[in-house]
């Protein structure tokens, strides 16, 4: 089993969900105004200059065939998005147990 977090910009929230939607995965939960730096690129704090704030969706899977679909999802979105800052940012974690 694995744990992914995808972190994006906030306003790039829809075109996540369209990648959930595409790949068939219904079951995430998500927070935004997530606040962070990520390496190489600017801050999300949500104030001042820097105003923007991120998205964090995470799911869990239990088969590796829908996560591997989604990387290849989040893969060919990030090669449309000029930014390297604006990527989408996917985490892969060992989930031990679903309870």
């Amino acid at each position: 089993m694995k744990l992914a977090l995808l972190v994006c910009n906030s306003y790039t929230m829809e075109r996540v969900m369209r990648i959930l939607e595409e790949n068939g995965i219904d079951y995430f939960t998500s927070w935004d105004g997530a606040k962070g730096k990520g390496r190489g690129t600017e801050p999300h704090l949500g104030s001042r200059s820097y105003a923007s704030t991120n998205s964090v969706t995470m799911i869990a899977f239990e088969d590796e065939a829908p996560l591997e679909a989604l990387v290849r999802g989040v893969q060919a979105a990030n090669r449309e998005i000029q930014r390297a800052a604006d990527r989408i940012r996917v985490f892969q974690l060992p989930l031990d147990r679903i309870v």
